[in-house]
């Protein structure tokens, strides 16, 4: 019965002439059951993944994907889910013990690594890759800081990572993530200069409001939008403006290594007054505090926004002459800072093997294939010589380089989104120019970056990419779920209200007894031992 049942799984996945094959391999004769090959001798593989709406609902249609079938011998059997059902659907299959035999493009946090291994549902993989994975080994050998990372607290590697390089240090192409965006258009418009300051910002976004730069006799300029949650789309880049800044996590790190909780700072409280009195003068988009990212993208197109945030405007606003970034503004003490995101280009979940998987090397060769430097560039963008669309690359053989083509009018996540597959993989900063240019977008952002936000980066230290244990996950999660939602609710609160003066100290309090001090000592403890 178990047989049938594996069998009809497949034959909606294969064609005809592939189940033949399978039926023929899984027949109901005794003896050791065969591995399931297609009817070419090609052994097949069950993943369970997910992709973008966008893209292919057979992974197999994507030519990344041929390629690597005809490379490696290996047929991938796909289970895939549109990325806002895959994490339901994935749990659902591993609850159900109905494993395949690996997951890709996983999405794991590092709790679910853990548990997932303590409950023996996905297996430890350094024995794998010492013996069967030489392209991830010269990656771990390259930037060895990468194997610490991925190592859990227990010495065993429960994953296969994604690594993205672009810039380092405090060029990171990460350092800032939602960079503030001015429609340079409408201060020419109105005679005005780019804003210096958190008051001349006001000044601009006032003008905005009242003196109809966009020329249609309507009151419909929007002087300030943002999404009120953490993220490239929130307004938190003001906030270094009033002390050490925000970033998504709420956590900086001082120069001396102390890791410093960013919503209980003066500063902050400062950067809240400033955004109220902005709410005050009605310079606040209204949707600003329930909007999602469709909304806030097609009052972008519009060109409705005096100031808005993202990490990259062509996604919002195109990339035209209307909108420029607008550098870091001096604060009331004159000072100028940007704070720096703790963000690096590393997923460590982003593939597992199953604990039913019963092909450990084949499995182990075919995931070292993504991690050969020419095929990870075209895991991460897409790839060259598609006749059916657009394609990320042309592929010079003399040079063995992949070099990116303009992308003619196209959205960068959309076409990377058709075409790439999106898995593990790894891309070093030395890759570029030897293996591959770099992505017009990126080396744009960089170049943005390293002129007008580096200069006035205060801070030397980011808070690095920790793997806690399963207990200090497990505190560290019940005291986010509760703190986190508090603060930002009481945020927003005082955006409106105003009252963050008056309710200071009772926040303060109620930080405490949510566990804001077991949590700092958490991160101090991570952060330590990382330094180690």
């Amino acid at each position: 019965m178990n047989k049938i049942k594996k069998t009809k799984r497949i034959a909606r996945a294969l064609p005809l002439t592939a189940l033949t094959a399978v039926l023929l391999l899984s027949g109901c004769g005794g003896g050791e059951k065969q591995a399931e090959k297609t009817e070419d001798g090609k052994l097949i593989l069950n993943f369970l993944t997910q992709s973008s709406p966008l893209a292919p609902a057979d992974p197999n249609e994507k030519l990344i994907n041929q390629r690597l079938e005809e490379k490696t011998g290996i047929h991938i059997n796909w289970k895939n889910y549109t990325s806002d059902v895959f994490a339901e659907k994935r749990n659902l299959a591993v609850a159900s013990g109905d494993l395949p035999d690996a997951i890709f493009d996983a999405g794991y946090s590092d709790y679910d690594l853990l548990k997932l291994a303590k409950d023996g549902a996905i297996i430890p993989l350094e024995d794998l890759i010492e013996q069967h994975m030489p392209n991830f080994k010269k990656v771990l050998e390259q930037a060895p800081e990468y194997k610490k990372m991925i190592t859990a607290p227990d010495g065993h590697i429960y994953s296969f990572p994604w690594i993205e390089e672009l810039g380092s240090g405090k060029e990171r192409i990460q350092s800032v993530d939602d960079l503030p965006w001015i429609n340079v258009e409408w201060l020419k418009k109105l005679g005005l200069s780019m804003p210096k300051t958190t008051e001349e910002l006001k000044k601009v976004l006032i003008a905005f409001k009242t003196q109809d730069p966009n020329g249609n006799g309507k009151a419909d300029e929007i002087p300030l939008s943002f999404i009120n949650k953490p993220g490239g789309e929130d307004l938190a880049f003001l906030f270094a403006s009033f002390g050490l800044g925000e970033n998504w996590d709420h956590t900086v790190v001082t120069d001396d290594g102390k890791v410093v909780f960013t919503a209980s700072d003066e500063g902050y409280k400062e950067a809240v007054k400033f955004v109220h009195e902005l709410y005050q003068e009605g310079l606040i988009d209204i949707e600003a505090f329930q909007q999602d990212w469709n909304t806030y993208l097609a009052k972008g197109k519009d060109n409705r926004y005096g100031v808005y945030f993202t990490w990259d405007k062509s996604n919002i606003t195109g990339m035209n002459d209307t909108y420029d970034v607008m550098p870091p503004l001096a604060g009331p003490s004159g000072e100028v800072n940007v704070a720096r995101t703790n963000g690096i280009g590393l997923d460590r979940g982003r593939m597992v093997i199953t604990s039913s998987n019963k092909h450990l090397e084949d499995t182990a060769k075919w995931v070292d294939q993504l991690y050969d430097p020419l095929q990870s560039v075209q895991d991460n963008w897409g790839t060259y010589g598609d006749t059916k669309q657009q394609n990320i690359f042309e592929f010079d053989e003399a040079k063995g380089m992949l070099k990116h083509l303009p992308l003619e009018g196209t959205a960068p996540v959309e076409l990377r989104q058709k075409t790439s597959i999106a898995g593990p993989l790894a891309i070093l900063d030395e890759y570029y120019g030897k293996y591959t240019t770099m992505p017009d977008d990126a080396a744009w952002r960089l170049k943005l970056l390293k002129e007008t936000m580096v200069p006035h980066m205060k801070a030397e230290n980011t808070y690095p990419k920790v793997f806690f244990s399963i207990d200090e996950l497990d505190r560290l999660s019940t005291i986010e779920t509760d703190m986190f939602a508090y603060l930002e609710r009481k945020r927003t609160e005082w955006y409106q209200n105003g009252k963050v003066d008056q309710e200071w100290d009772s926040y303060l309090k109620e930080l405490d007894r949510l566990g804001l001090q077991e949590w700092l000592k958490i991160k101090q403890a991570g952060y330590d031992r990382n330094a180690e």
